[in-house]
C-alpha cells in the first residue's frame, strides 16, 4: 500500500487529519485561504523540524529543491517565504496549541506504563527557558538587554512524553504556572525547590493529589510524630506542621518531612509530601525521576528546533514551539506503534536523513540499513532516551 509513498508521506498518516481540520474550523484558520491551508503550514514545519532546517531561508531553500514532491508529500503545490511567514504570523497559535494536546493524549494513550506502584499518574513539573535576541524579538522581554521566553512543562515519568506544556514570558515566576497545571486526583506530582508555594501546594492536596517537593534548607517545621526504624540513607521521617504563620496559613494541614542523604555525593535533600503512607525510599525514587523532564528539555533543545526561530513575532514563535511538540509525539507514537527496538533519538535521526525517500516504513527501521545511527549522525549522544 505504502510502496509509492514517500516516507514522510507515511508518516503523516499516523496523524489524525479530521481532528486537526475541527480545530481550523473551530478557529477559522482557513478562512478566505485559496491554496496554502493551516494542514499545510503544519506538514512545512514538521518537515522543517524533522530535517532540522536552521533557519527560514534555510527551509524555503530545502523546500524549492523538492518542488516536484511537495503535492506528494501533502505540503501543496509551492511554498514561498512570503506565504509561509505569513501563515506563522497571522494564523491563531491556539490551532496548534490544541492539536499539540491532542498528540500528547494519544502518545500518552499508547506508551503508558507502570513503574511505581502506585495508583495514579507520576508527572514531573519544571520549566525551561528559551533564550531570544531582544533586538529582534522586541515582544519577549525578559531582562534590560535579554529577550526570552519560558516553556513549562508537566511531564509523564512513566509514559517519558509530556502531558501539558504553558508558554509565558521568561520573567514569570515557576510557581505562577502552578494553577495552569490540569491536576488529577489520585496523582503524584514532582517539583524542585523553586515550586516552594504552599497556596499553590495546598490545592493540589485538597482535591486529592499528593505532590512530592524538595523543601528550602530554612523551612519551618514542628513535627509531632516520627517513624523510629528507618531505612539507610534515610535521616529522619516526621509528620508536623508548619510553624511561620504564613506558611500555616497557605498550609494548615498536616504534612511530611522527609530527610535523606545521597549516597553518591553526601548530597542532604528535605522532602515535604502530603502523601502520609509512602515509604521514605519511594519519597525519595519519586523525586529522583524528576530528572527526565531536564531530560526531555535537553533532548528536545538539541533534536529539534526550538532555539532558533523561523519567524520573529510571537505567534510564529509559539507555533513552532508547538509543532515540535507535535512532532517529538509523532515519533513516540510510530515508535510504538511499529514496535521498533530503537530509542527515539535513533527514530528521528533515521527520519531526519530519509524524508524523501520511498521506502516502507518498516524497511527503513531495519537494523541492518542503519547499523550505527549515531556514527552516521555524528552523535555522542545515543542514550538520552532508551525507550
Amino acid at each position: 500500500m505504502n510502496k509509492d509513498k514517500y516516507v514522510f508521506a507515511q508518516l503523516v498518516q499516523f496523524m489524525d487529519r479530521n481532528h486537526f481540520n475541527y480545530l481550523v474550523r473551530k478557529y477559522d484558520g482557513d478562512k478566505y485561504v485559496k491554496s496554502y491551508t493551516c494542514w499545510n503550514q503544519l506538514l512545512t514545519l514538521m518537515f522543517g523540524q524533522l530535517s532540522n532546517r536552521e533557519s527560514l531561508r534555510d527551509l524555503i531553500v530545502a523546500m524549492e529543491a523538492h518542488a516536484g514532491k511537495l503535492y506528494h508529500l501533502g505540503i501543496g503545490k509551492s511554498v514561498t517565504r512570503s506565504n509561509l511567514s505569513k501563515a506563522n504570523e497571522q494564523r491563531d497559535y491556539r490551532i496548534f496549541e490544541e492539536f499539540a494536546f491532542f498528540m500528547i493524549a494519544e502518545a500518552r494513550k499508547r506508551r503508558i506504563q507502570k513503574i511505581f506502584e502506585l495508583d495514579g499518574h507520576v508527572y514531573a513539573f519544571d520549566s525551561t527557558t528559551i533564550d531570544l535576541c531582544l533586538s529582534v524579538f522586541e515582544w519577549a522581554k525578559f531582562r534590560k538587554h535579554k529577550g526570552g521566553i519560558k516553556m513549562h512543562t508537566l511531564y509523564d515519568v512513566e509514559a517519558q512524553v509530556p502531558a501539558f506544556v504553558h508558554i509565558t514570558e521568561a520573567n514569570v515566576h515557576d510557581t505562577k504556572a502552578m494553577p495552569e497545571i490540569p491536576y488529577e486526583a489520585g496523582a503524584h506530582y514532582i517539583f524542585d525547590r523553586g515550586y516552594n508555594d504552599f497556596g499553590n501546594l495546598y490545592t493540589i492536596h485538597r482535591i486529592g493529589a499528593f505532590f512530592v517537593v524538595r523543601a528550602k534548607t530554612n523551612v519551618r517545621f514542628r513535627p509531632e510524630t516520627w517513624k523510629r526504624r528507618l531505612p539507610p540513607n534515610v535521616v529522619s521521617d516526621s509528620i508536623g506542621y508548619f510553624t511561620v504563620y504564613k506558611s500555616a496559613k497557605d498550609y494548615p494541614e498536616k504534612l511530611r518531612k522527609v530527610v535523606c542523604i545521597d549516597p553518591e555525593d553526601g548530597t542532604r535533600y528535605i522532602f515535604l509530601t502530603n502523601n502520609l503512607t509512602a515509604s521514605a525510599e519511594t519519597i525519595a525514587e519519586l523525586y529522583r525521576n524528576r530528572w527526565s523532564v531536564e531530560l526531555f528539555f535537553k533532548w528536545i533543545k538539541q533534536h529539534l528546533r526550538i532555539k532558533k526561530f523561523w519567524g520573529i513575532s510571537e505567534n510564529a514563535v509559539r507555533i513552532q514551539i508547538y509543532c515540535a511538540i507535535i512532532t517529538y509525539c509523532l515519533v513516540a507514537i510510530v515508535q510504538h506503534d511499529m514496535k521498533l527496538e530503537r530509542s527515539i533519538y535513533e527514530v528521528l535521526q533515521i527520519l531526519g536523513i530519509s524524508l524523501t525517500d520511498k521506502t516502507h516504513l518498516r524497511d527503513l527501521f531495519d537494523k541492518s540499513n542503519f547499523k550505527n545511527i549515531n556514527d552516521l549522525c555524528d552523535s555522542s549522544e545515543p542514550n538520552l532516551f532508551n525507550f
